[in-house]
């Protein structure tokens, strides 16, 4: 597994051994993935499909990412088989530690592009509400979706919320 950036090494007194100490959330946040890379590892095997896992830590949770193989059935519609799989795989690992994960699932780099999308539809509508001056009002998404939404207005200097209730549940941006 790569280095977290947050790693402090530290050479042990008087010998050349050198040691490396993580900050325990890093450490919690590895083993949540390496607990989730087990269960989606034995899922894998026991549908029988390639894939390898990658594990990281990023905005202070665990993320994997499952690559190569044909994937894209693991996707589903809209994401929705990813969903199922990322939420049962939190619950693995919530058995296993005790403890609520709020880990990432990426399969076959669909998060990934989502997230490009995503933060190009914000950008456009930012705009758009910045030159016409009104809310808009856009529609239904899920939560991993509306964030990313949210986090990009607010790096835009706007504003927005979320309106509604599941699964209807949308954003609306505010103009400044």
């Amino acid at each position: 597994m790569a280095k977290s950036k947050v790693e402090e090494t530290v050479a042990a007194e008087g010998t050349e051994a050198v040691e490396t100490k993580k900050p325990k959330g890093v450490a919690r946040l590895e083993e949540e993935g390496d607990i989730a890379a087990d269960y989606l590892e034995a899922l894998l095997d026991i549908a029988d499909l390639d894939g390898d896992i990658d594990i990281d830590v990023e905005n202070d949770r665990a993320a994997l990412a499952i690559v190569g193989g044909k994937l894209s059935h693991l996707v589903g519609r809209d994401g929705e088989v990813l969903d199922a799989i990322q939420e049962l795989t939190r619950l693995a690992v919530q058995t296993s530690t005790g403890d609520r994960s709020r880990l990432m699932l990426d399969i076959d780099g669909f998060r990934a592009g989502r997230r490009r999308e995503l933060k190009k539809l914000a950008e456009d509508m930012a705009e758009e509400a910045k030159t016409t001056g009104n809310s808009i009002k856009l529609k239904p998404m899920n939560a991993f979706e509306r964030k990313i939404i949210h986090d990009t207005i607010q790096d835009l200097g706007l504003t927005s919320e979320s309106d509604g209730e599941d699964p209807n549940r949308f954003v609306v941006i505010y103009p400044a």
